[in-house]
């Protein structure tokens, strides 16, 4: 487990990760990195009725669940990556 683990378990640390970086340094290469992420998680991990993790990332066997802070948190750092318009400091 851990660097070379064969799953995805819908963390958000790289998604964070972008979003403070290109609020940072205003570098778009996060944002389209994180757009790149994004666009995975749709086309890999979406369900019929939620998104799924993904047990082995060789053959993406899908797990039959979701961590709440897939939602609380990945999906939450990737929206706020591509919005500027923040009325409060987020950092």
């Amino acid at each position: 487990k851990g660097r070379d683990a064969p799953y995805y378990l819908l963390r958000p640390e790289v998604s964070e990760t972008m979003f403070i970086l290109y609020h940072l340094t205003k570098d778009p290469v996060y944002r389209e990195w994180g757009w790149e992420i994004f666009q995975a998680i749709e086309e890999q991990t979406k369900t019929d009725s939620a998104y799924a993790a993904i047990k082995d990332v060789d053959t993406m066997e899908k797990e039959d669940r979701m961590e709440s802070f897939f939602m609380a948190e990945t999906l939450k750092y990737l929206y706020l990556l591509q919005n500027d318009n923040h009325t409060i400091d987020l950092l």
